[in-house]
């Protein structure tokens, strides 16, 4: 199968010698092409160029679809590197606790938050889970997101974390897009660990991260190494028993504290370190030269009315930084990466090529994935979506409440929703 874009008004995030991600300040330069053309064939980039040479080289017989994009600008899919999209229940009542003047913490000591998420999920079938993803999955895609990360963590015990990896695998074999699974047992310690959580860290060790790898349940394995979760000394043990395994290690971090989880991210070689609302000299100092992604998740932030990771510094350090919507019913119930992308450059001053940079390209490092994925290059997969009528890509997050997102394509194929 065959598919011409024309006329494209501008295409956006061109890569004629890709790169894994952008960092400091060269995440304020998106390569674009004006009145343009991409051609796709079956499931990859074929070429690009300017719409004059289109008529010199590319005009043949077996063009079975065109498609007019004039006004219009195309972009690559998001790439969503954290999200918790596969769960049992919303938890709008928390929502409530909080507008009443309820901290996360507080919720979280009641019983609710990440504890609430579990007992719901123990009483869900794998069957209604998948059915309830797959309809957030849906949702995202005609959001203009091609790449996800999923994290299992509301099981807390071995049947309900392969439980519920179980799902994220079904999810991978029958979404279109690429999906990531994470095993993420060390998400928040259960009722009966609170006293004794190396003991739950040992379960986690033996048994869990076994069984995961057994049957080939996930990607990466993670650790909420922050105030009032694991520690430090309890979160490297969990990384390294992950890596014996095959296991590449993520971290959720510095989301409450300065609490040294960039610190043990770096030391065992995560792919990325996400939350990172509190970051110093120190933590910035770790992440410089390092191959993990500094990844900030503003619905979060947003959500939850929290410190604001200081982006800006990141950036000027000449650091990378990718931008997730951590996707999940209690802290970001949204996973709108349009939205995301409008914060960043609201709450966060990033220019809106960082941004683009920051939900392409750099989340598709955080996921493994930016050989294929992240730009619009010959031979990665032809993941992308094409605008409505706007002006230039500062529209995008300018209008922050419009669904921009005319038409998507994924793997090289025109999605009907």
């Amino acid at each position: 199968m065959k598919l011409l874009l024309e006329n494209i008004k501008e295409l956006v995030q061109v890569e004629d010698q890709p790169v894994l991600f952008r960092a400091g300040k060269e995440m304020a330069k998106v390569n674009t092409i004006k009145n343009a053309f991409l051609i796709i064939r079956d499931e990859v980039i074929e070429d690009f160029g300017t719409m004059d040479q289109l008529k010199d080289k590319y005009i043949d017989d077996d063009l079975l679809i065109e498609i007019d994009c004039s006004n219009r600008l195309v972009y690559p899919s998001f790439c969503d590197s954290h999200t918790h999209l596969v769960y049992a229940a919303p938890r709008e009542k928390e929502f409530v606790d909080r507008i009443k003047g309820l901290s996360y913490e507080e919720i979280a000591r009641r019983g609710g938050g990440i504890l609430n998420s579990a007992k719901l999920l123990h009483e869900t079938s794998e069957e209604e889970l998948y059915e309830s993803a797959m309809e957030r999955i849906w949702e995202i895609v005609k959001m203009g997101t091609g790449a996800v990360e999923i994290k299992s963590g509301y099981g807390l015990n071995t049947e309900d974390e392969l439980k519920m990896l179980r799902v994220i695998q079904q999810i991978k074999r029958t979404s279109p897009i690429c999906v990531r699974a994470n095993f993420l047992g060390a998400h928040a310690i259960p009722l009966e660990y609170k006293n004794n959580p190396s003991e739950y860290v040992d379960i986690i060790i033996n048994e869990m991260i076994p069984q995961v790898a057994a049957e080939e349940l996930a990607d990466f394995i993670d650790v909420f190494c922050d105030q009032g979760f694991f520690s430090v000394e309890d979160t490297e043990r969990i990384l390294m028993a992950g890596i014996k395994y095959g296991l590449r290690p993520k971290i959720h971090a510095n989301e409450l504290g300065l609490t040294g989880g960039i610190q043990a991210g770096v030391k065992y070689n995560a792919l990325s370190v996400d939350h990172l609302e509190y970051v110093g000299e120190d933590e910035i100092a770790a992440l410089k030269g390092s191959e993990t992604m500094p990844t900030v998740l503003p619905g979060a932030a947003f959500f939850l009315n929290m410190k604001l990771s200081p982006v800006r510094e990141m950036i000027e350090a000449g650091l990378p930084v990718a931008l997730a919507s951590d996707f999940n019913p209690g802290s970001s119930p949204s996973g709108n990466m349009s939205l995301i992308s409008a914060m960043g450059c609201i709450n966060f001053k990033m220019l809106p090529e960082e941004v683009i940079n920051a939900t392409t390209l750099n989340t598709a490092y955080a996921m493994g994935i930016s050989e294929s994925y992240g730009s619009i290059a010959r031979g990665k997969v032809a993941n992308l979506f094409i605008t409505s009528e706007v002006p230039g890509i500062e529209y995008l997050p300018y209008a922050y409440g419009s669904n921009l997102v005319e038409t998507v394509i994924i793997n090289g194929e025109i999605q009907n929703f």
